[in-house]
């Protein structure tokens, strides 16, 4: 369903990738993991269409869509949910689902606002408040509803457990699991290695800028490497058992 090929991207003269190649296939939850400043981020902007890459090409549905705006990007299905989640903070939590779903139409946005405070009980609750006054957590849970809105084929996250609470981070990655086995295709972007290594099929791991290892999920918990520099020594016993 998505591919990349040989990308590279600059800030200036700084190289933020290096030839980066990866792909998700339709129905698969692909984990892509690495530390602060690796480049993800990076990564998911060109994909999305916000950033331009200095080489190499994005396919969707084996169609080139680097250089296409980002919103032609979503019409196709690939859409992304934020670092730091980018709300409209002074708009209620109806009002930020609702611009998410927007390209379809009034007609198919009951049902769709219907499913996600289903999926999202709290959104339900919270429907009339300004979305900049709900606790990191339910902004979270918002923006992933309001990418949903959208009705991805593909959808990515970048960092979505950054900064939350563990018990809410487990509610976030079980509804993940809920949308994967509903039939979306994910890509999920982490620093939490031990978390998305238990959700995903498969994974990535990069560093400065470049891809330096890829595997299912297995293999890439138990590579040495990964354990030391993402996974820790409890993470090894926990996997074990």
């Amino acid at each position: 369903m998505l591919k990349v090929v040989n990308l590279s991207a600059h800030y200036g003269p700084l190289q933020v990738l290096r030839r980066v190649s990866l792909h998700v296939d339709s129905g698969e939850m692909v984990c892509l993991l690495g530390a602060n400043g690796a480049g993800k981020s990076t990564l998911l902007k060109i994909i999305s269409g916000v950033l331009k890459p200095t080489e190499g090409q994005v396919f969707f549905d084996e169609a080139p869509i680097q250089g296409e705006a980002p919103e032609a990007i979503v019409r196709r299905g690939l859409v992304q949910v934020p670092e730091a989640r980018q709300l409209f903070p002074n708009l209620t939590v109806l009002e930020n689902l609702e611009l998410g779903g927007y390209i379809h139409g009034r007609t198919r946005m009951r049902p769709a606002l219907e499913e996600m405070f289903a999926l999202f009980p709290i959104l339900a609750q919270r429907r009339r408040q300004k979305a900049g006054t709900l606790s990191g957590g339910e902004q979270q849970m918002l923006s992933i509803a309001r990418a949903l809105m959208t009705r991805p084929r593909l959808l990515m996250l970048d960092e979505p457990s950054l900064g939350l609470a563990p018990l809410i981070v487990e509610e976030i990655y079980a509804t993940l699991q809920k949308l994967h086995q509903a039939g979306t295709t994910v890509l999920l972007v982490e620093q939490n290695a031990s978390g998305a290594l238990e959700i995903c099929q498969r994974g990535y791991v990069m560093e400065t800028g470049r891809i330096v290892l890829a595997g299912s999920a297995d293999e890439l918990a138990e590579h040495e490497e990964v354990q030391r520099a993402y996974l820790g020594r409890d993470y090894r016993h926990k996997w074990e058992r």
